[in-house]
């Protein structure tokens, strides 16, 4: 028998954090949940455990406080462990490993060190990854921190698909190069997908849509190429992020009308992408307003589209053909619209959708393509969480 692991899985963002704690290897949930609104004068709890949900309210007023919170509720309303011994590993989700972090790995007080050190080249999230494994080593010290970065899934992009035409001994001294993000989403979901085929070569597009998006060009299950690069603003356009932009817009900016850098890049990472087009970042108000007629929201919903049409036509040459096309993540599972959208005017892909299957609540893994399309259209649920239970259960071994 497998040796039975309690694995907890943590997700640190700036003011939030995710949470799920696994019986594993058989990936048993025994609770799941969120603290969101960290720092501000309420914090929300919501934890799942045994088809039962609980709900709180209290200042948090850092993760500290969250982890604690959590660990409350784990052992009081929830009754899944007893005490912080009852935790036998944490899994890290770490948005940035750079040249050096392509493997899950145990972490220690160097790689703790590294994890800060690589915080300039994702300073919205490594800094909040960083935080959470800080506290969780003081609360679970007898606990094995494992780190598993996003990055790694990218680590052997193709040369071709990783750089770009600068200094190449510029580019090489300051690790210039695509590193990729959602890499354990997209790999999870690749892995999902091959299965639903039958086919271990498959050459697949992958469209993570949340309010982070991105499109990976996959083939055999490994990264052809992919939407973003240095950093997670490049690519399709985002909730606050505005993906692709000429860089000349920011030297102008900068230049000509008195922006400093810090401005740019706020107004770039917090202030653009859907938010910048409509003045709202989730999908479903702009959804809404559309339907009302607001022009600004119909527009931001064509480009939005548009963007990522042009990233399956680029893709798709890439990888020298198509298997299928893939939606995860949080639009892509659930927003039936935008789905329709960028399916829309693609028959000459042999991508054609089937409008009832797309517009049907149906859960898990589904085919919506239309009977004569040529190119399954899947809706594959992502688990990141899950994926980072199995990879931290895999390298502490049985």
């Amino acid at each position: 028998m497998p040796n039975a692991k309690r694995i907890l899985v943590l997700n640190s963002g700036s003011s939030s954090l995710k949470f799920q704690l696994f019986d594993m290897p058989e990936a048993v949930v025994l609770a799941q949940g969120q603290i969101e609104k960290i720092g501000l004068a309420t914090a929300d709890l919501k934890v799942s455990f045994r088809e039962e949900q609980y709900t709180d309210q209290r200042h948090a007023a850092d993760h500290q406080q969250a982890l604690s919170w959590m660990m409350e509720v784990l052992q009081g309303p929830a009754g899944v462990i007893k005490n912080s011994q009852d935790i036998d590993a944490v899994g890290h989700r770490v948005v940035h490993g750079g040249l050096k972090f392509y493997e899950t790995t145990l972490i220690d007080a160097h790689v703790l060190a590294e994890i800060h050190a690589l915080s300039p080249l994702a300073p919205l999230h490594n800094p909040a990854n960083a935080q959470g494994i800080e506290v969780a080593k003081n609360l679970f010290p007898d606990a094995a921190q494992v780190a598993v970065f996003d990055t790694a899934f990218y680590h052997n992009l193709p040369q071709k698909a990783q750089q770009w035409a600068i200094d190449r001994t510029l580019a090489d001294q300051h690790q210039l190069r695509v590193f990729g993000f959602h890499g354990i989403s997209h790999e999870f979901v690749s892995e999902k997908t091959l299965a639903f085929l039958n086919d271990p070569k498959a050459k697949v597009i992958n469209l993570h849509l949340g309010n982070g998006c991105s499109a990976t060009a996959l083939e055999a299950g490994r990264p052809v190429d992919h939407s973003m690069g240095f950093g997670p603003l490049t690519g399709l356009v985002m909730g606050t992020r505005s993906g692709d932009i000429d860089p000349a817009v920011i030297f102008y900016l900068i230049e000509q009308k008195g922006m400093s850098a810090a401005a740019v890049k706020e107004l770039l990472t917090k202030n653009s992408g859907m938010l910048g087009l409509t003045g709202h970042s989730d999908l479903r108000d702009i959804e809404a307003m559309a339907l009302e007629g607001n022009r600004d929201a119909q527009e931001a919903l064509t480009l939005n589209a548009y963007r990522i049409q042009k990233y399956i036509g680029a893709y798709t040459a890439a990888l020298g053909g198509l298997d299928a096309l893939v939606f995860t993540a949080g639009i892509g599972e659930n927003n039936a619209a935008m789905r329709a959208r960028i399916c829309a005017d693609l028959s000459f892909f042999g991508i054609e959708l089937d409008l009832t299957l797309n517009a049907a609540r149906t859960p898990g893994m589904r085919n919506i393509a239309a009977p004569q399309s040529r190119i399954p259209i899947l809706v594959v649920p992502t688990n990141e969480e899950l994926a980072i239970a199995q990879k931290t259960y895999r390298l502490l071994g049985d």
